[in-house]
């Protein structure tokens, strides 16, 4: 697959649980790892963040980094942080791990911005989950869980983004020589 070309600036993608510390930035890397492969890191742009200050500037989970690390994914750069009003309108896209955090993404974004937010398990194809559940209380197997839903989800969420990009590009104007 060749990726699109365009002259826009890159879409940009936030993913969202609670503490930033399993769940987001599991899908993080996990999306930033599948960007890289298709040679689209250049047009979509990749985040995390929670919605509590629980962890500010720690790594993620050692469990999250140990499950992904299993599957070739390397979380040890990611830091936690909190969302921050910026992100709203900075990123194009919001996703929310569950109910719980969607609705404290919601609560505080403009209402300009509420069409950007979604759950991150609505792009899942394979699994037939409403939310990707909180593996931090759990053992190992919650983490591989969380790792199934999210590859999953970001196998079609970069479907979606890629129809976006070649939907941008057939809308630039031709260029002109």
């Amino acid at each position: 697959m060749n990726p699109p070309t365009s002259s826009t600036s890159p879409l940009s993608v936030l993913f969202i649980c609670m503490g930033n510390i399993c769940r987001s930035p599991t899908a993080h890397g996990v999306f930033r790892h599948k960007l890289r492969q298709l040679g689209l890191d250049g047009q979509i742009r990749v985040d995390s963040a929670g919605t509590h200050n629980y962890h500010p500037g720690e790594p993620p989970d050692r469990r999250s980094q140990r499950a992904a690390a299993m599957r070739g994914y390397d979380l040890s750069d990611l830091r936690a942080r909190q969302i921050s009003d910026d992100d709203f309108v900075r990123h194009d896209l919001l996703l929310t791990m569950d109910w719980d955090n969607h609705a404290l993404a919601e609560e505080r974004c403009p209402p300009q911005h509420r069409r950007k937010l979604r759950r991150l398990a609505e792009f899942c194809r394979r699994h037939t989950a409403a939310v990707v559940p909180d593996p931090y209380y759990g053992g190992d197997a919650g983490f591989a869980h969380v790792l199934d839903l999210i590859e999953d989800a970001c196998d079609s969420l970069i479907d979606e983004l890629t129809r976006r990009l070649q939907q941008r590009s057939a809308a630039q104007p031709p260029a002109v020589s």
